[in-house]
């Protein structure tokens, strides 16, 4: 029988960021995490990863698009294991820190699965048992396999597998044209692979609105082969010569083989892999453990954080949870107030997007101001020879004041942080296009969306005057 105040099961960013603040703040804390390296999905197979090897398709990108401005590389050479092992030295350095880390905060780490024995007890794959004061659960979510892929064949991949990079498939079906997948073919089409991606709405990136997915639908349109929306897979055969795969859609073939496929379908958090009915922990239908702003399930001195919990699945959410979580724990009046969320597409060019979109705002029958900015009027995006990018600004008709923000560009992802601070702060349009952006950049972008929307823009033609 161990003994200790906390325990934290799962050592994602939320998991090892919950454990570090409550060792910090004094609180003995045991971190257990059922896989030999800390740092969860995210770390290992997921967010960090993906981004080094987007990191190497951007380059890949970058020497293809010198030719256009007078300069002419020697062709590419792919060496799959020098990227593999830069990929995983990356990794490596970051696991290594976590585990660094918690020796340094004296954090007891133990390598198992738990599940629980009852509200005060969890029990242990190697026969341990832990008695608790509280817990933490931040357990994440898996990938989503739906039983008509075949995935007892490799060259049937999920998230996971794709990140191996074992060979670079001629032909690459991309089920799923959300963000993972969407990066996903960012990276294999930058290696070489001819992509066609299958998608059952109306549109990629459903989370954002249509116009800011756009820039990036039309640029990939003219490099992958085939974009089919509204569309699904009925059907997947492994043959030697491929993977036969039968769609549903009104501008997809019947038929069309493929030399590997990448399913990409979503995630689906772990709560009923924990056991939670012993300890009354109420966890609903999809998994998800429901809990208050300061992050406690129904019982009391039980916490959830990250995927578990609700959408969005992210990391930074999942953080910002951990450190409500342990503060609370300690005695702190720590609650979840966070009024946005900002979600992020490392494709090429990039989409993220913070607050309210379009389609929210709609729905709900709000008045709202918005103004868009194109980057085709942008000094800075026409020097780096990236004019397709959009920024986007909503504001609330009323108060004037930033609700929402999209942003399809370069560096997209680094320039929605100001959209979010402004929405926290109460930033309205006026603060925004009053503060002097550096020139050229392209985070001017964001000023022009407002001056666009009170009618002040010199860099286009205003579609209204303020008087």
């Amino acid at each position: 029988m161990i003994k200790t105040n906390v325990v934290v099961i799962g050592s994602g960013p939320g998991g090892y960021s919950a454990a570090f603040r409550l060792a910090d703040l004094g609180i003995e804390t045991i971190l257990i995490e059922k896989h030999k390296n800390l740092g969860g999905v995210c770390l290992n197979v997921g967010c960090i990863p993906s981004k080094a090897l987007l990191h190497t398709a951007e380059i890949i990108n970058h020497v293809e698009h010198a030719k256009e401005i007078g300069i002419d590389f020697a062709k590419a050479k792919i060496n799959l294991t020098d990227i593999s092992n830069n990929k995983n030295s990356i990794v490596t350095k970051l696991t290594n820190g976590i585990l660094a880390l918690a020796k340094a905060r004296k954090v007891k780490v133990l390598t198992a699965t738990a599940k629980f024995k009852d509200s005060n007890h969890l029990t242990l794959d190697n026969g341990e048992t832990i008695e608790f004061k509280n817990c933490i659960i931040a357990t994440g979510s898996s990938v989503i396999k739906p039983p008509i892929f075949p995935f007892d064949d490799n060259r049937v991949m999920d998230s996971t597998s794709a990140l191996e990079l074992k060979d670079i498939p001629k032909k690459l079906l991309v089920v799923g044209g959300g963000i993972i997948g969407l990066e996903m073919a960012t990276v294999y089409n930058a290696l070489g692979s001819e992509i066609t991606i299958v998608e059952m709405q109306d549109q990629l990136i459903k989370g954002a609105d249509k116009d800011i997915v756009n820039p990036l639908y039309k640029k990939i349109k003219t490099q992958y082969s085939n974009i089919y929306l509204e569309t699904k897979v009925t059907k997947v055969k492994a043959e030697k010569s491929g993977l036969v795969v039968d769609f549903e859609g009104q501008n997809a073939p019947k038929q069309d083989t493929f030399d590997k496929a990448l399913i990409s379908v979503g995630r689906s958090p772990n709560g009923k892999l924990l056991a939670c009915e012993n300890a009354k922990i109420k966890v609903d239908e999809y998994g998800f453990i429901k809990v208050n702003n300061q992050m406690r399930t129904n019982i009391d001195h039980i916490f959830a954080i990250g995927d578990i919990v609700s959408q969005p699945m992210l990391a930074h959410k999942a953080v910002h949870q951990a450190k409500i979580a342990a503060e609370v724990i300690a005695g702190k009046k720590s609650f979840f107030d966070a009024k946005v969320i900002p979600s992020v597409a490392y494709t090429d060019p990039e989409v993220a997007w913070v607050g309210e979109t379009e389609n929210d705002l709609k729905a709900k029958n709000k008045d709202y101001e918005k103004g868009v900015f194109p980057w085709a009027a942008s000094g800075r995006s026409l020097s780096i020879g990236r004019k397709e990018g959009i920024s986007k600004a909503l504001f609330d008709k009323r108060t004037k004041r930033l609700i929402g923000m999209g942003i399809c560009g370069t560096n997209a992802g680094e320039l929605i942080a100001e959209a979010c601070l402004a929405i926290e702060m109460g930033a309205d349009m006026t603060d925004i296009a009053l503060t002097i952006h550096a020139h050229p950049t392209l985070s001017e972008t964001t000023a022009f969306t407002a001056e666009m929307a009170e009618g002040t823009i010199t860099d286009l033609l205003p579609k209204k005057k303020n008087n």
